[in-house]
């Protein structure tokens, strides 16, 4: 039986291993999550981590119950982090915890494993996702209201080619999971890897 917190372990543990050899040049660079930078996006990937209900609730007030405003919140914590610190605190919370281990895990391995290629899309640096953390991540990402999925694949049919999911009536968006996935969650670098006569649509979308 699949366990998403081991596979959002896993990809936490490359994650961290592909960040150690970052330059600080590297760790500054921009990704597809445009307001962050590499670094933004590892202190998010473990800002929930440590929250118990309690801090969860102070962090969305401090937000102003906005999930974005939230999600800067808990950035800006790590700000003063330098980039070896930030790895040390990711190596830390290689398991999920907190608000990323609900959904039994499913949270930290969408988020993780979304964030994790926002970087390595962004820098050049590809790699091959097992599908396993692929099939598991897709139909959550689907549902995930911080995603905001539901607009853009509003009657599409997706259809992953190398992993046994689909989801959805209407014209059809084909492709590997990885490029679906990240157009699911917005990533307009992902369009070019995808076909099908619903490509404009989503293409549409997500310009939009």
């Amino acid at each position: 039986m699949t366990d998403p917190k081991r596979l959002a372990q896993d990809d936490r543990a490359e994650l961290a291993e592909f960040l150690g050899g970052l330059t600080p040049e590297q760790w500054g660079a921009p990704t597809l999550c445009t307001r962050w930078s590499v670094r933004e996006v590892v202190a998010h990937v473990i800002s929930y981590d440590d929250l118990g209900p309690v801090g969860l609730a102070r962090r969305f007030a401090a937000g102003r119950f906005d999930p974005d405003r939230a999600n800067q919140v808990g950035v800006d914590q790590y700000r003063s982090l330098a980039p070896d610190e930030l790895l040390a605190e990711l190596n830390r919370h290689l398991r999920p915890a907190g608000l990323t281990a609900r959904f039994g895990g499913r949270i930290g391995l969408v988020d993780g494993l979304i964030h994790h290629q926002d970087i390595r899309r962004a820098l050049g640096a590809p790699r091959t996702v097992p599908r396993e953390r692929l099939a598991a991540a897709l139909p959550f990402a689907t549902i995930a209201p911080p995603i905001r999925a539901s607009a853009r694949i509003k009657r599409l049919r997706l259809v992953a080619t190398d992993v046994d999911w689909s989801t959805g009536q209407g014209p059809t968006v084909d492709g590997p999971a990885e490029p679906l996935l990240m157009a699911i969650a917005g990533r307009a670098d992902a369009l070019d890897e995808l076909s099908g006569p619903g490509l404009p649509t989503l293409t549409s979308r997500i310009a939009g």
